[in-house]
């Protein structure tokens, strides 16, 4: 009997946004380090026109490598695989024989969360997708949270397939509030029938004015055990290190500041512990309920207490 088909053995289209979504551009700094490493070409691009308030995503003015003044407009691109005359060797070259296959199986989307018509532009994508034979979504975002930059950072996966779910060990996301765009996106993905997968990394709030790549590397691991392909890490592990010294050494400085990085190390380590298992809570409440019995609540037996 075949094996039954996994999601990584399809076509893969992973999402990334600047702006809400990207905490420390982790994101879309991801979604970049795959789009490189895998030497991607854009397939197609929305009309800007028709998606972005210039007032509120402006474009940007920088000097090519001519020494041209030029603008950057706001963009979404979407990647995918170059022919083998548009591979770098480069990029051959790191990358194992069995995975080259799988690179004609993953797309990217790249680029600024619209400010309008965002029904519109999900739907421009999903058509997209579906020329392309996409079958399988993952949306990639970063936020800001109250944990602290010396531990690992946390990665949230999720999705609403419950075959995904079984398949990938992910859980259902119970969130209910604002959304961005990867939301509307994974939404109208869902309603077409392409399964998709949500992938978060949690930023520390006290370090947003910077790009994090920490987050940025533990999103593109992550990436790499769902897709399953490896993805060069660059520099991104000298970067890490570099980026965690760097706000240790104004912590050393600043009392305040890491006497409350300290604070956030002590929920993390409580909530990482042995102790915080389900297993471990399960117990600690059966052994509550059983001191309530024995009377420790002002009444000789549970049975005995007034029913409310």
């Amino acid at each position: 009997m075949a094996d039954e088909r996994r999601f990584s053995d399809g076509r893969i289209l992973v999402v990334a946004f600047e702006g809400w979504n990207d905490a420390g551009e982790a994101a879309s700094g991801a979604v970049t380090v795959l789009r490189d490493s895998l030497g991607l070409a854009p397939v197609h691009e929305v009309d800007p026109e028709q998606y972005f308030d210039y007032q509120f995503t402006r474009p940007v003015v920088y000097v090519d490598d001519d020494g041209r003044r030029r603008l950057r407009w706001p963009h979404a691109t979407m990647y995918g695989p170059p022919s083998e005359e548009q591979l770098p060797p480069e990029v051959e070259a790191e990358l194992p024989s069995t995975s080259l296959e799988r690179v004609d199986n993953v797309f990217v989307l790249l680029g600024s969360e619209p400010s309008r018509s965002w029904k519109n532009f999900a739907a421009e994508i999903l058509d997209a997708a579906l020329v392309h034979d996409i079958s399988g979504i993952i949306v990639v975002g970063a936020m800001l949270a109250d944990v602290p930059h010396t531990r690992p950072i946390s990665i949230w996966a999720s999705s609403e397939d419950a075959d995904l779910r079984d398949e990938l060990g992910l859980e259902r996301s119970t969130y209910e509030g604002p959304v961005g765009i990867l939301s509307v996106i994974a939404d109208v993905a869902e309603v077409v029938g392409i399964p998709t997968i949500s992938i978060w990394a949690s930023v520390p709030h006290y370090v947003h004015n910077a790009p994090s790549p920490k987050a940025t590397l533990a999103l593109v691991k992550r990436l790499e055990e769902v897709l399953e392909i490896p993805v060069p890490h660059g520099d991104l592990e000298e970067e890490s290190s570099a980026w965690e010294s760097g706000i240790d050494a104004i912590a050393g400085e600043d009392e305040d500041m890491a006497a409350y990085i300290e604070q956030l190390e002590q929920a993390r380590d409580t909530v990482d512990s042995p102790e915080a298992s389900g297993e471990a809570i399960a117990k600690e409440f059966e052994r509550y309920l059983r001191r309530r019995g024995d009377g420790r609540d002002g009444w000789p037996d549970a049975r005995d207490r007034p029913q409310s």
